[in-house]
């Protein structure tokens, strides 16, 4: 392979993964103990948080009104658009019965689970698409009590924004809660006496080490870093919409890598041309974040072909995965482990992470070589099931009478050889040798 760095990051994401699991194991085994009285303490001390945790209907319909028309309009059209890909997705799981055997029937049942917590980070800015696609997707799946959680933002209560689209997605209880004291909370069914059997949402090390170490307990969504960004780029991609692009999601953290993979040297010139300049002119916040991100997480790696482009994004997995390139299907065919794609110039990650369908909850780290992202998949249980008749099971029993007994499990086989007692009685079989041992 012909692969050439001609910016390479100087770091690797790291989540000071030993200080979080410190501090997040301490706080979990608090809250194990003293429940509410310790949830309660942490929000004051963390967050500066006195007021109601649970948010009543009469205060959701109050905030509502701050909300300007244009906003209310805007998320409910991004609600629309989560609702119906989550709907679609689960419209592709079906429930089968089939026979196997004669006489042998099993199937297959897809239930949603009964209580999905639902998490968007409040931190330096209000979190509103974290909001709804946690919630509308759990609401398509089918899950029966959807709670959900944000910080008090900026010492005040939850933003308004941010509660009306959890309201507006389906939230059926919400709690005014951030950070670990929040997954607590819901793993645990602190105030509202339901634990979450699972819990999805992005935050920081502390709320991702919080579910990491939950996992188990209830289930997640995914193994959560630092967003990730990669652009494939040919020679007809415009250098302009692909810093933009890069720059879009590095602005996310100071540890989100920005990655290029590109055949043209030209365009890739360009682009680290032109990728400082964007940056620079950003707000101070945005700045700051996306300086250090660039300076120290971003690559652009020059590939010879566009096979070899394909196995360096494969290696990398990244979370967003933009092409910038011609023959749009054959990227699609051929690329296999990224978050979520994004095919031409028209789309962007920035839609994707607002308003145009797909669940914006990926996979980080490298986790797109084993995993997708958030879906109502991730609310739903695949279950089976199986039924038989006697003269089946006399042809189950036999097989596994004599293959518990090479297994040495002998009250395995003994559970067959009764029913061979009881349904073909006076007639002899081939079970194996007893266990002896």
């Amino acid at each position: 392979m012909s692969t050439t760095y001609l910016k390479q990051a100087s770091r690797t994401p790291e989540t000071e993964t030993a200080t979080a699991q410190k501090v997040v194991t301490e706080m979990l085994a608090r809250i194990g103990a003293d429940g509410e009285a310790a949830v309660r303490d942490y929000a004051r001390t963390l967050d500066g948080w006195t007021g109601p945790i649970v948010v009543e209907r009469a205060e959701i319909d109050r905030r509502a009104a701050e909300v300007p028309a244009q906003v209310r309009r805007d998320i409910d059209f991004a609600i629309a658009q989560v609702s119906r890909f989550a709907e679609a997705q689960r419209a592709s799981l079906q429930e089968f019965a089939t026979e196997l055997h004669p006489g042998v029937q099993a199937g297959q049942r897809v239930l949603p689970v009964n209580v999905a917590g639902c998490y968007a980070p409040a931190g330096r800015y209000a979190h509103i698409a974290s909001a709804y696609m946690g919630v509308a997707t759990a609401k398509a799946a089918g899950v029966k009590t959807i709670v959900a959680c944000s910080g008090p933002f900026r010492g005040g209560p939850m933003h308004p924004h941010l509660l009306y689209a959890f309201d507006r997605a389906g939230a059926d209880v919400i709690l005014t809660l951030g950070g670990v004291q929040a997954i607590a909370s819901m793993a645990y069914g602190l105030f509202t006496g339901r634990r979450a059997d699972v819990i999805v949402g992005p935050g920081n090390k502390f709320v991702a080490e919080a579910k990491r170490t939950l996992f188990g307990q209830v289930g997640i969504d995914v193994f959560a870093g630092p967003s990730e960004v990669a652009v494939i780029a040919d020679e007809t991609a415009d250098p302009a919409l692909v810093a933009s692009d890069l720059v879009g999601q590095a602005e996310h953290g100071h540890e989100s890598p920005a990655w290029l993979f590109t055949t043209s040297r030209p365009l890739a010139e360009e682009v680290m041309r032109r990728v400082p300049v964007l940056i620079e002119a950003l707000p101070p916040t945005a700045r700051d974040a996306a300086g250090a991100a660039w300076a120290n997480y971003g690559e652009v790696v020059l590939c010879s072909t566009r096979e070899e482009i394909v196995a360096v994004s494969d290696r990398y997995a990244s979370e967003h995965l933009e092409v910038h390139a011609r023959d749009l299907d054959w990227w699609l065919q051929h690329l296999s482990c990224y978050g979520s794609l994004f095919l031409g110039e028209e789309t962007t990650v920035a839609f994707g992470d607002k308003a145009s369908g797909p669940n914006h909850v990926l996979p980080t780290k490298g986790a797109a070589r084993y995993s997708g992202g958030l879906s109502v998949h991730k609310f739903m249980k695949t279950l089976t099931w199986q039924r038989m008749s006697r003269e089946a099971a006399r042809d189950i029993a036999e097989v596994t009478a004599r293959i518990s007994r090479l297994e040495g499990m002998e009250a395995h086989a003994r559970t067959a050889d009764d029913r061979l007692a009881k349904y073909c009685p006076g007639q002899a079989f081939e079970l194996g040798e007893p266990v002896q041992v």
